[in-house]
């Protein structure tokens, strides 16, 4: 696959589809969207050509979550462009696209980031305006070409008409860019809608179906040399590796050393790949764990809390009482991801320029001209910038384009894990059953915190914030509630996982609120629907999710489960059946999901995302925990991960319910429910409560 200075991507749907074209991507951080020939702007996510065609920049990374097909359809639906009409092109690297959620999600300001299932959440509403600002624009231009009152214009299918008069968008793309923008263009009303809601097909779906769609490890540029590396482990040092095991060997090139990263530049990976396996890498690395329990255990015992949440009286409404006591561990979790990492790098006239998958383009790469590339998983392992700053180094030493790939099993012994947590859960219950008091002791670190922290060059805080303790509050109305959290000095690198740590506390609250339900000696749908008067969006899709599975209310003998989860401004309900094989296996047969996101944007994204967040989720409660070394994850072939299958998946039906709401994360959201209520269905019918993920039945 050769890359050249043209075309980049081609595929899409029907008609023009998707093309992205290197002309178009950000050539550098302040670079502006610009127009090619025959296209106008229309503000900074529209462009219009003469030939009918629509761009829209997105400011997201397309990590497989549709957002480069749902930003495009919210611009089509209220342009009323024809869909076969879309491209789509990443925006550029500058301010103007900063995620405008970073704020309320405890990140820095002004960060360009694809995480926390913001990616709708942030930018429906920008894109929208601009293409409603467009569109009357368009109609301007249109009725005075007609002489008629703009009011007695419509758009549709790519034409503004007016009774049997008709005139396209590109006829009109020159003329209207002309215009004055108006300061306040009416959105398109709902019911005049005629593409929100559709399962439109991907615009990325062709490409990546046809194996033509490039991830970061297909870039080719001409003389480039291949790259392999070894990185230290976390507060560790490279010592020493036998030199004379590397130079000699057919095909390399360059041998380069620091502190923290060994690596061989060669004619072929293979071959760079293969020295480096003989040079016998040795590092110096601070004594750590093994085995990292013992450190939550400490912590949650003995260290000092700090109060996260409070609400109500919790002392004085458990004073002289009982309260009902479990604790909840989740131990850190890996990516679990299939793409090796890599970075490219080249240097021309004394500039550097960088692919890499980024997730956050622009944090912790030095002054260079980056050209993101999508993520061969969703992850989130594409936060870190592993392989970036050794390719930039390797490319500036050799005076030649170099790819470095790092091996499974070096990508696995630097991934920046999932921290986990412990968690101490006490709750009382009140009369008729609904909890009266709730409270939650956390030990816990900060993932996406460390990320961002390595990044931008700094330290992490040692005070949890958001991005550790979000979703550590319960979505039910209790009165009295009280979240306190202690950190976790762990010997391993953590960062950002999809999902977490909401997916964390979902296992342990609606673990938790099964147990409270069975203390009760009550049944747990009705348990839960008696404290959700001030969550009816979550009462309605637990309900509807009962329905679906033709709920047996789960007494001592079914096989169902039931959990739900609110996060990221959607809500949902998910029955699961589940049991225990012969094999002292956990099968997970059956899953029944009822999703309330607000406002669809495509039906079908949503469904394909709870559908592969809940198949990511088994393999997250059932592959084995890490094993460490030197504060490392202990590398482990593919096979011996245990992922799930495809002859495993089970059957998963999802509904999505209508709602008038603002549309909500949907990402993230299928990770959250599935190993509670997987563990509740093997409680009903084991009788046999699983509190730690991975699942441990030997411990249960």
């Amino acid at each position: 696959m050769n890359l050249d200075r043209r075309t980049v991507l081609i595929g899409g749907g029907a008609g023009i589809g998707l093309i992205v074209a290197y002309s178009l991507w950000p050539r550098h951080l302040h670079s502006e969207l610009s127009a090619g020939r025959g296209e106008e702007t229309f503000g900074n996510y529209i462009k219009i050509a003469r030939d009918g065609r629509i761009t829209v920049a997105v400011p997201q990374v397309e990590t497989g979550q549709g957002i480069w097909t749902g930003l495009p359809q919210i611009v089509a639906d209220e342009l009323g462009a024809a869909w076969e009409s879309i491209a789509v092109e990443p925006a550029p690297l500058n301010k103007a696209y900063a995620n405008p959620l970073a704020k309320t999600e405890g990140w820095p300001e002004d960060i360009r980031i694809t995480a926390g299932s913001t990616s709708i959440r942030a930018f429906e509403r920008p894109v929208r305006e601009a293409a409603a600002v467009a569109r009357t624009m368009l109609v301007g231009a249109a009725a005075d070409r007609w002489n008629v009152d703009p009011a007695q214009c419509e758009t549709a299918d790519g034409f503004v008409l007016n009774g049997g008069r008709t005139v396209t968008f590109g006829e009109l793309a020159e003329e209207a860019a002309s215009r004055n923008p108006p300061r306040d263009a009416p959105l398109r009303q709902t019911h005049k809608a005629r593409l929100l809601g559709q399962p439109l097909p991907r615009l990325d779906g062709p490409a990546k179906a046809e194996g033509t769609w490039r991830f970061a490890g297909d870039v080719r540029h001409p003389n480039m040399l291949y790259a392999s590396a070894r990185l230290a482990p976390p507060g560790g040092k490279i010592t020493g590796f036998e030199r004379a095991a590397i130079e000699g060997r057919p095909g390399i090139r360059h041998l380069s050393a620091s502190e923290q990263w060994v690596a061989v530049v060669a004619d072929s990976w293979w071959q760079a790949e293969q020295a480096l396996r003989s040079a016998n890498v040795r590092f110096s690395a601070p004594r750590s764990e093994a085995i990292v329990r013992p450190l939550f255990d400490k912590a949650l015992a003995e260290a000092r809390a700090d109060e996260w949440f409070a609400q109500g009286d919790y002392d004085g409404a458990v004073s002289g009482s009982r309260p009902l006591t479990a604790t909840y561990y989740a131990a850190p979790s890996m990516h679990l991801g299939v793409e090796s990492v890599s970075a490219t790098a080249r240097v021309i006239n004394g500039a550097v320029e960088l692919w890499a998958p980024m997730l956050a383009p622009g944090l912790g790469i030095p002054e260079a001209t980056l050209y993101p590339m999508p993520p061969g998983a969703p992850s989130g392992r594409a936060m870190e910038a592993d392989a970036s700053a050794i390719a930039m180094a390797l490319a500036k030493t050799v005076g030649r384009p170099v790819q470095v790939i790092l091996s499974q099993s070096a990508s696995q012994n630097a991934d920046a894990l999932s921290p986990g947590a412990l968690a101490r859960l006490t709750a009382l219950p009140g009369p008729g059953g609904i909890t009266n008091a709730w409270a939650v002791k956390v030990a816990t670190a900060d993932g996406l915190g460390s990320t961002l922290a390595r990044l931008e060059g700094g330290n992490t805080s040692a005070n949890l914030g958001r991005t550790a303790l979000d979703g550590s509050v319960p979505p039910y109305s209790i009165a009295n509630v009280r979240v306190e959290s202690v950190p976790v000095p762990l010997p391993m690198r953590a960062g950002y996982m999809r999902g977490s740590p909401q997916r964390e506390f979902a296992f342990f609250t609606e673990s938790f609120v099964d147990e409270l339900a069975r203390a009760a000696g009550l049944e747990p749908l009705s348990f839960r629907m008696a404290m959700l008067g001030g969550n009816g969006r979550l009462a309605r899709c637990l309900q509807s999710a009962a329905t679906l599975a033709q709920w047996d209310g789960g007494g001592a003998g079914s096989s169902m489960g039931l959990a739900g989860a609110s996060a990221f401004g959607s809500h949902i309900g998910l029955v699961a059946v589940a049991s225990v094989g012969p094999d002292q296996k956990i099968k997970v047969h059956k899953l029944f999901a009822a999703v309330d996101c607000g406002r669809v944007v495509n039906s079908g994204l949503v469904t394909q995302q709870i559908e592969a967040g809940l198949v990511w989720a088994i393999a997250q409660a059932t592959s084995p925990a890490p094993e460490f070394v030197a504060g490392a994850p202990r590398a482990r072939p593919l096979g011996a991960l245990d992922l799930p299958r495809l002859g495993d998946a089970p059957e998963i039906v999802v509904s999505i319910l209508p709602s008038a709401e603002a549309p909500g994360g949907i990402s993230g959201l299928g990770t959250l429910p599935l190993a509670p209520a997987v563990a509740n269905a093997i409680h009903a019918g084991t009788g046999r409560r699983l509190r730690s993920l991975p699942f441990d039945l030997a411990a249960a």
